[in-house]
Parts: structure tokens; sequence; C-alpha cells
């Protein structure tokens, strides 16, 4: 239980000290996780409710951003998905973004910067609580890991803001979030 509640204040203490939100929808996004959050008694567990946090990563590096194609819904998404037990989602963001691109990443020096907030109904009638996370990228070509989707590879800003489904097309009209810096 300490655990749950130290997590809950920190990506409480994350959300908070964001930027402005871009748009209405990230808007209304802080707000259901602020009080999902707040409220669920088990917020960061997969199975405890079809309701929960998950994280995700913008990877981004000289060449631009990485996006993978979905294997189930065949759209273009940041990596990301479910935490593991015990894992906070900025954990959770790395090793997913890991899986799924096959590079190595980091985040910034500073630390785990939150940039981005989306609440969205996902595949089975779930609903995801997604926090956004900066991971930096080396210029070398995705590798996924098997049994990830194949279709994985840099776009410019220009060209993943043209394929962005709504949800992450906020967080793509605020490349200065996403400085390496």
């Amino acid at each position: 239980m300490a655990y749950q509640q130290g997590l809950r204040d920190l990506v409480r203490d994350q959300v908070l000290g964001m930027p402005a939100p871009v748009d209405l929808r990230e808007r209304r996004s802080r707000l259901l996780l602020l009080d999902a959050v707040r409220r669920l008694p088990r917020p960061f567990a997969r199975l405890s409710g079809p309701t929960h946090v998950t994280g995700s990563a913008i990877v981004v590096g000289r060449r631009g951003i990485v996006l993978h194609r979905h294997k189930r819904m065949g759209i273009w998404l940041q990596p990301g998905g479910h935490l593991e037990p015990g894992e906070a989602p900025w954990q959770a963001a790395r090793r997913e973004a890991g899986e799924e691109t096959g590079l190595d990443l980091r985040h910034p020096a500073a630390g785990p910067r939150l940039g981005h907030v989306d609440v969205h109904r996902a595949p089975l009638g779930h609903v995801h609580l997604d926090l956004r996370y900066l991971l930096l990228a080396a210029d070398g070509d995705p590798e996924p890991a098997p049994g990830e989707s194949p279709d994985v590879r840099w776009f410019t800003w220009p060209e993943a803001r043209a394929i962005a489904d709504p949800g992450l097309a906020g967080a793509l009209r605020a490349p200065h979030r996403w400085a390496a810096t």
C-alpha cells in the first residue's frame, strides 16, 4: 500500500508540474487521470480493473521521432504499454519502448520527463490513463524484439503529425516539449 501511495504522489506531482495542456483533450485527460489515481484502489495494476495507468514514450533523436504500427489496431503510435508489478510509469515506458523498437533508450540526464497525458479507450474495452515520457535514442535503425510489431521506423515531425491518431496528435503539436535539453 505504501508503494501505491508513494507512486500516486509522484505521478500527481509530475502531472501538476507539467507545462499547460496543449489542447482541451489533454486538459480533460489530466483531470481524469488525477481523479482516477486518487480514487482507484490500485490504479497502477493492469489486472485490478478496466481503468489503469500505462506508460508510453515519445522517442526522439537526430532523425526525428520513432513510431510503430500497433499490432492489433493497425495505426502508427508511440511505443508503450502496461506496467509490470512494482514498476513506475516511466520505467514501463522505457522497458516497453525498448522492446517495441529495439533501440537503446535513455531518459534525459535530469531524469524522467513527463510530456503529455492522454486518456483513451483501448482494445478489449478498458481505459488507459497514459503517461507519455521523453526518451532519447541514438541514430540506429529500429529492430523490435520477436513478437513485437515489425513496422517500426523513424519519422520526421511533419510526417508523424500527418499520420497521428487524435490521442497522439496533441503531443506532436508541441515538439518543444520533446527537446533533448
